[in-house]
């Protein structure tokens, strides 16, 4: 125990991040000529991807590392590392293997069906919500690895749309498929003054007076002798509207230039119009039709968004009547995510100099938002976690375990009820165990094990957090029954009700006892000596998975799960060979693998101590002089003396069986011998009279 209490305060103390592995050198032999590797990107670890074309050099798309930019943990707590090279516009060019660790495709399935998944990435963009089992129009998942997949498609996605958001555009860590909607068929004739008071059009006027405030304190103070003459004047009077709503566009907009601002526009494109008056400019004299105006900047939940002149000569409908000096049509592309249920941020800089041979230039805002009303678009579903698609997709899986848990449940608070027939119990108790192998191993693949631990361990020494759990439903559901279970019956509720490759092991032994194989009973001294051995594999394991992880995945092997119920043998003939024979030697050793190797037991054993109740029932002749019990029991689980050893019982019930016996149980029999006997009466010639 004090070798776990220092194991468990080096976790807490210990933090290391993940790392990308990749060169410029190695991306450029991955890349090889016409492409050209750039530099690593100094905001965002990215490499750039360039193509020469004639006389220009074209920027093809971007490579990164996905364990850079989110490194989601998979089932062994290490995330996976996928290289993602993306293109301008956010269509996903390849997505390939650098390393991982996930049990499954690890000597198991292979990495051979991983990169057959990741292949479906190519020219699929970012726009389109991309999904993994969903349906129609989302990734084909990887049977016995549909939780490791969700990981590996959320780390992708994480990745690819940090670097979107950097390089192209994007909106920050949102989905552009999960943004509000345009609502195009909502329109009414309004005019100018009805779209004001419905926020349709936003005016924002500005006076020199306000502009000196803003310098206000700093050496740009004082600079402009008209706002400190005639404060009141107006620096600017700007008009702000949302032209590619119909409502607005049609309202405010010539039919022609209405029409010809439709053709301009991409599917989720969005324009804005601008119209100021005064003598502040948004141009400038400088200024080239189809760029981006450095004057007027919008921002979406802090993060820039670009507007880029669409060239255009828009003209105002006839009977919208606005002073305008500069008129402009700015397009925000639809990979920006920009939303329509959130407010738009807008900025004016204004930039004072001070000085004539090296001036100082000192810049200030003018800051306003603009709001599109509720009516006129169609508010997003809220984003729910990536994990929730995992328990939606597995619901009735899901309901078919938690009623069979309930069941368990009650029947094991009910004891005397569950053995008051032991022929019965038996019979119940071999059919739940062919549910356990049948649902819980092969259908619903929620066999636990000890890569969940293992993987816990090096998610803490990472630092990273644990919702990668979350994407496997059915495994949370059993370790959240398994842990509250521990602290009533202790670690047999699941080493012998609910564990898959247990459940194989005891009918096994069933064969071999229908086969007339010899038993082997194993004395108790060596049995003790024997039952130590999985401790020194679970600290192995534990101690590897903390400083050598690469280890920890080779220690893992020990637990033949995988093999036997994961891939259903469907594996290298070594581990098929190992896992086989573990169960041949069930055959005439009981469960020889529970008792005396499995990592997971000797944890839960341990975990086990933390139980509230002593719930085998128990005699005052049990150890003395009954034994009974304890030689009828196959884990040599009952001591001497009568106890139970809790964390070496299996809870076959067996002890329990008998205790309910009157054919069975010892003093039980005695009991009712002594109420069949007939007291002896003296007979009456020698009763004494002399009273």
């Amino acid at each position: 125990m004090n070798l776990l209490r220092l194991l468990i305060c080096w976790l807490l103390l210990c933090a290391a991040a993940h790392a990308g592995t990749l060169t410029q050198a190695e991306l450029a032999r991955r890349f090889p000529a016409p492409l050209v590797v750039g530099e690593k990107s100094a905001d965002i670890p990215a490499w750039p991807l360039f193509k020469q074309n004639g006389t220009v050099t074209e920027l093809v798309g971007y490579a990164f590392e996905s364990a850079d930019l989110a490194p989601v943990p998979g089932f062994a707590g290490v995330p996976p590392n996928l290289l993602v090279v993306v293109d301008p516009k956010g269509t996903f060019l390849d997505v390939a293997v650098l390393s991982q660790h996930e049990p499954v495709f690890l000597e198991g399935l292979g990495e051979a069906p991983l990169r057959e998944f990741l292949q479906q990435y190519r020219g699929r963009s970012l726009g389109q919500g991309i999904t993994v089992g969903g349906g129609k129009g989302s990734l084909d998942g990887v049977s016995k690895a549909t939780a490791s997949v969700r990981i590996i498609n959320q780390s992708v996605l994480s990745a690819a749309l940090k670097v979107a958001r950097a390089k192209l555009g994007f909106a920050q860590g949102r989905d552009p498929g999960r943004i509000g909607r345009i609502r195009m068929d909502v329109f009414a004739p309004l005019s100018l003054q009805e779209m004001l008071d419905a926020g349709l059009v936003r005016h924002v006027r500005v006076r020199r007076g306000d502009v000196e405030r803003l310098f206000a304190g700093s050496s740009g103070a004082g600079l402009d002798a008209e706002a400190l003459a005639q404060p009141d004047d107006v620096f600017i009077d700007l008009w702000v509207a949302w032209a590619s709503v119909p409502a607005v566009g049609r309202n405010l907009l010539a039919p022609r230039t209405w029409n010809r601002l439709q053709g301009r526009l991409e599917p989720g494109d969005h324009a804005l119009l601008v119209l100021t008056a005064g003598p502040h400019t948004l141009a400038g004299a400088d200024f080239v039709r189809g760029s981006v105006p450095r004057g007027i900047v919008l921002r979406q939940d802090r993060l820039p968004v670009e507007m880029r002149d669409l060239d255009l000569e828009p003209r105002l409908a006839d009977g919208v009547h606005l002073p305008a000096d500069e008129m402009l049509l700015l397009r925000v592309i639809a990979q920006a995510g920009l939303d329509p249920a959130r407010a738009l941020d807008f900025a004016l800089p204004v930039t004072r100099s001070k000085g004539i041979v090296y001036p100082e230039r000192i810049t200030r805002e003018v800051a306003f938002s603009y709001r599109l009303p509720e009516a006129y678009y169609i508010a997003p579903e809220r984003a729910a976690p990536a994990w929730q698609a995992s328990w939606k997709a597995r619901r009735v899986e899901l309901i078919v375990l938690g009623v069979a848990l309930a069941l368990l449940a009650a029947a094991l608070w009910q004891q005397r009820r569950l053995v008051a027939h032991a022929r019965r119990f038996a019979w119940l108790r071999r059919a739940w165990l062919l549910f356990t192998i049948g649902f819980i191993g092969y259908a619903a693949q929620a066999q636990l094990s000890i890569v969940n631990l293992t993987g816990i361990v090096q998610a803490l020494r990472a630092g990273r957090g644990l919702d990668y759990l979350l994407f496997d439903p059915l495994t949370v559901a059993l370790w959240a029954f398994l842990l509250v279970s521990l602290f009533i019956w202790g670690r047999g509720t699941f080493c012998g009700w609910l564990c898959p490759f247990g459940a194989l092991q005891e009918f096994a032994g069933l064969a071999g006892q229908a086969l007339r194989l010899p038993q082997v009973a194993v004395r108790r001294v060596l049995d003790a000596r024997l039952k130590r051995v999985k401790y020194g594999v679970l600290a192995a394991i534990l101690l590897a998975a903390v400083w050598a992880p690469a280890q920890a995945d080779r220690l893992v092997e020990l637990e033949p799960f995988k093999t036997a119920i994961t891939l259903n043998f469907v594996r290298a003939w070594p581990f098929v060979v190992y896992a086989a024979g573990l169960l041949l030697v069930a055959m005439v050793v009981n469960k020889a693998f529970c008792r005396y190797l499995c990592p997971l037991g000797a944890a839960l054993a341990l975990l086990g101590r933390v139980r509230l109740l002593d719930w085998i029932p128990r005699r005052a002749e049990c150890g003395t002089p009954c034994q009974t019990c304890r030689h009828r029991c196959g884990y040599n689980a009952i001591v001497p003396s009568g106890k139970v050893d809790y964390e070496e019982c299996f809870q076959c019930m067996e002890c329990v069986v008998i205790h309910a016996s009157d054919e069975q149980c010892a003093p039980r029999i005695l009991e009712r011998k002594r109420s069949r006997t007939i007291p002896i009466v003296p007979a009456p010639d020698t009763i004494d009279r002399r009273a």
